[in-house]
């Protein structure tokens, strides 16, 4: 089963990447851009064909590596 997982930095965390985005997005001409906050996707093709566990997989990885579950949240969605 192929799973995508959004790891994105969690509110209130500050988004140096994100503000350099935008920076350069406002020196390219494209004005009226707030904020930008950046993350990564992460597609998973996993063995399990059970929606559940699978996901219940992807969860697990995200709390023991894929995301820093201190400053990041995630969210896993089924391809």
């Amino acid at each position: 089963m192929k799973l995508r997982v959004y790891v994105t930095l969690k509110s209130g965390v500050l988004d140096p990447q994100g503000e350099a985005v935008r920076h350069a997005l406002a020196a390219l001409g494209f004005d009226g851009v707030n904020s930008v906050r950046q993350g990564k996707m992460i597609e998973l093709d996993l063995a399990e064909q059970d929606a559940t566990k699978a996901v219940s997989m992807a969860e697990d990885m995200c709390e023991k590596l894929l995301a820093n579950t201190v400053i990041e949240s995630y969210r896993i969605e089924p391809v």
